[in-house]
């Protein structure tokens, strides 16, 4: 008997194991959802690689890879009637390869995909001014918030310029929930977010530029099927563009028939 309680004593003694917390589920990313506006044409030629508004008008800039001859490298005035670019400067194609552009304080700027160079322009004569140069790997997409040029390189990483130098000013990590997110493109400033489509997706996500978190999606896979429903050989969604004068968002891709206004709450 004595055993008995010894060993009741014992076991009563030793402390529960504490119980297993729940990890709290990460917030849900909310999806926007969009409506289109109007349609409008674009150049099933045009490698687009950037697009934006200036002054009331329409700018692509486009690239030229190797294998398909058709296309060029260059940047101007797009005409939404005819989807033709009215070109304002274009690059040999045989040594750079064209991608984004932006314009700030009156000037445009264009990158180049692997040389890690760009290059200024007036942005009302259009006549070359210089060169800037940049030590990432590649350059992809550019855009402003009014006082920095804001540069995609293809990673997870957005790079915050000075105009007057290319210099860095900051870099950001863009992250998913806390998880990196790779192929950053094409990006546009609308009202205070930084929009950035993903390459190879139709996804572009809404960014809050000073930590880098996603806060948002847009998800316009039904304007790349559109796209390939009326020309099959349209390519990657790419090329986003915001008008504040007229409150106007526009998205293209690649060879894609059509650039769709669109609207979505931001």
């Amino acid at each position: 008997m004595a055993a008995a309680i010894f060993c009741l004593q014992a076991c009563d003694s030793n402390p529960s194991s504490p119980a297993t917390t729940p990890e709290p589920a990460a917030p849900e990313i909310p999806m926007l959802s969009y409506s289109v506006v109007a349609k409008h044409a674009h150049d099933v030629n045009s490698f687009t690689e950037g697009l934006l508004v200036h002054d009331g008008k329409i700018y692509e800039s486009t690239g030229a890879p190797e294998e398909m001859p058709n296309t060029r490298s260059l940047f101007g005035e797009l005409n939404l009637s005819t989807g033709k670019i009215a070109v304002k400067a274009e690059i040999d194609r045989k040594t750079y390869f064209g991608e984004g552009i932006a314009v700030l304080n009156g000037n445009f700027y264009q990158l180049t995909y692997k040389n890690k160079k760009g290059f200024l322009y007036d942005a009302v004569t259009f006549k070359r001014k210089g060169e800037f140069s940049f030590a990432n790997d590649e350059g992809w997409g550019l855009t402003n918030d009014s006082s920095q040029l804001i540069m995609t390189d293809g990673t997870s990483f957005v790079t915050f310029r000075n105009p007057d130098n290319f210099s860095v000013v900051r870099t950001m990590q863009v992250t998913d929930n806390g998880s990196p997110v790779e192929n950053l493109n094409e990006p546009e400033m609308i009202n205070g977010y930084l929009y950035i489509n993903v390459y190879t997706t139709n996804t572009i996500l809404k960014i809050n530029p000073e930590d880098g978190k996603v806060v948002g999606r847009l998800d316009i896979t039904g304007l790349k099927q559109e796209a390939n429903t009326k020309f099959p050989n349209s390519l990657e969604t790419n090329g986003i563009a915001y008008d504040k004068a007229t409150d106007k968002i526009y998205v293209t891709g690649k060879f894609w028939p059509t650039v769709f206004e669109i609207t979505f709450p931001h």
